[in-house]
């Protein structure tokens, strides 16, 4: 507590304890102007004390929820169900209300539909192009059948694209016999069998396996119905495409002889996605191929366009699976919106919709279907002045009053300190959320008040503000100086202090000053100084006349 040594307290006191006890009002109000005219002339001091001293700003507010959220919709249908009421409970997540989405199923499964075909078709073009880098390697167009090419249809500078006729093919090596069977015995036969041929014009046998049974039945002569094996047979060197044999498979013998087949004589044509020019043909007339052999090499142009042709077919089909999947997740966030979920624990403090209202985006009614209130804080919003707000942090402490209840205090503290600034009257302010501890009796939208602890010191020496003088200045008593300066009077010399912690009232002194020297404090109103006096003394002239 500072205590301040006043000359001219004690002086008009005893005057006014002399007044009352005349016992005259008019007494009182002629020595209360003497009195004032007598202050005039006194020096107003205090003692430097030791003490503690608190930095604080005040501000007003309205209370409010720690989160509040109103539930809207963003699709439009029939409610199904609301199962909850006004003043519950709610915990995040909990189904609030379900609205009919039966329009909604037959477009989610086409976009999952949508998205299985674009991704099978993705993976195929990621096969292919992997399979190109080894089916073109070397620039080299290579064979997809073995033979011999019996006549070349290609040369340097030819362009060759899907459909292309390269090479005629022919091979010997293996020969294929087709014989008739009785349908009944042909049912019997499995792919791999082993089958005995005789050769029709030297009576020779050799063995065979079976390639193939036909399904199809056909009628011979007499009505009897045969289906066509076709056995294939290693050429001993012999066989051509005249040579006729008979076949028996076990003990079943076939009906007919049949003629041999060359296994290869056909076109080879090129299957090509773009076309390409040869540079290089590598294989003549009569050469023996196998699948893979490189049959010419085309231009590194031709090569490069063929490459980009997969990669382009790759990339779209890369953008067209993206695409689905992208239309699949929106499809399944639209179908979801359906059903309404609490977005946070609190109490419901609105219904507004009910199960068999509908919700349209038409509709002139209110959009919200239920507001949330989160009350396990209570928070309010306090507007500080550009000049203060570098004082306020987080942290700090509050002490809150609410106009329902006077006389109660609240502890609070700061929790966000805002940089987004709201400027009126040439004044900017900065919104300052503060936290109440302890919500107790407190609701949502009181009024309230919130005074913030800026800065403490306890036990420091600290004097008047009013003693303080151009900020870093104060007279201390000295009966030496003769001499006023300015509007300090004589008896006092100026000393350099420095200052701590300042408040509306009081000021900390850190170096400069001692516990117990007097200083000089900024004259007092007079008016303020006899009022005072009077409630130091416990007088009051209006009570003493009435009695």
């Amino acid at each position: 507590m500072i205590k301040k040594k006043r000359k001219v307290i004690v002086i008009v006191s005893v005057v006014v304890v002399a007044v009352v006890a005349l016992g005259g009002f008019s007494a009182w109000s002629q020595m209360r102007k003497q009195a004032m005219a007598m202050s005039q002339n006194f020096i107003n001091t205090a003692i430097v004390t030791r003490g503690n001293i608190t930095s604080e700003l005040k501000a007003s507010g309205t209370l409010a929820a720690k989160n509040t959220y109103k539930i809207t919709s963003m699709v439009e249908g029939e409610i199904l169900s609301a199962d909850f009421s006004e003043g519950d409970q709610v915990k995040k997540g909990q189904i609030l209300y379900e609205i009919d989405k039966s329009g909604m199923d037959s477009e989610l499964s086409g976009a999952e539909n949508s998205l299985n075909r674009n991704t099978s078709s993705l993976e195929q073009a990621k096969k292919l192009f992997e399979d190109s880098s080894q089916k073109y390697s070397g620039n080299t167009y290579k064979a997809q059948s073995t033979g011999y090419i019996k006549e070349l249809y290609i040369k340097t500078g030819s362009k060759v694209d899907s459909g292309t006729k390269i090479a005629d093919l022919y091979s010997d090596r293996v020969m294929k016999l087709k014989v008739p069977f009785l349908s009944g015995d042909a049912g019997t036969f499995g792919k791999g069998m082993t089958a005995v041929i005789t050769l029709a014009d030297t009576g020779e046998q050799i063995q065979g396996t079976v390639d193939l049974v036909s399904n199809q039945e056909v009628a011979l002569t007499g009505g009897r119905l045969v289906r066509n094996v076709t056995i294939s047979v290693q050429n001993p060197g012999g066989l051509t495409a005249d040579t006729k044999a008979s076949a028996a498979i076990g003990n079943v013998p076939g009906v007919e002889d049949g003629t041999f087949q060359p296994d290869v004589n056909n076109a080879m044509e090129a299957d090509l996605p773009v076309s390409v020019e040869v540079e290089t043909v590598l294989v003549n007339e009569g050469d023996y191929v196998q699948k893979g052999t490189p049959l010419f090499r085309m231009t590194e142009k031709s090569a490069d366009d063929l490459k980009k042709n997969y990669t382009d077919s790759m990339n779209l089909a890369e953008e067209n699976a993206e695409s689905a999947k992208n239309k699949l997740d929106t499809t399944r966030k639209n179908y979801e919106n359906y059903t309404i979920k609490a977005p946070i624990s609190g109490t419901v403090v609105s219904k507004k919709y009910k199960a068999g209202d509908t919700i349209s985006k038409n509709t002139s009614t209110d959009s919200d279907l239920a507001v949330i209130y989160d009350l396990s804080e209570l928070t309010f919003k306090l507007p500080v002045d550009e000049l203060d707000i570098h004082k306020v942090k987080t942290g700090q402490e509050v002490t809150v009053s609410a106009e329902a209840f006077p006389g109660k205090a609240y502890k609070g503290a700061v929790t966000n300190v805002s940089l987004e600034s709201t400027a009126a009257n040439g004044v900017s302010t900065y919104p300052v959320i503060i936290t109440l501890d302890n919500k107790e009796n407190l609701i949502p939208g009181m009024n309230v008040e919130g005074i913030i602890t800026l800065a403490k010191s306890e036990n420091v020496l600290v004097i008047p503000a009013g003693a303080l003088i151009r900020g870093d200045q104060v007279y201390v008593k000295d009966n030496k100086v003769k001499v006023g300066q300015g509007d300090v009077p004589a008896g006092f010399r100026p000393v350099k202090v420095e200052t701590g912690l300042i408040s509306a009232k009081d000021v900390e002194i850190k170096s400069g000053l001692s516990e117990g020297d007097e200083v000089y404090v900024a004259q007092l109103d007079a008016d303020s100084s006899m009022d005072s006096s009077m409630d130091d003394m416990g007088g009051d002239p209006d009570a003493e006349n009435m009695e």
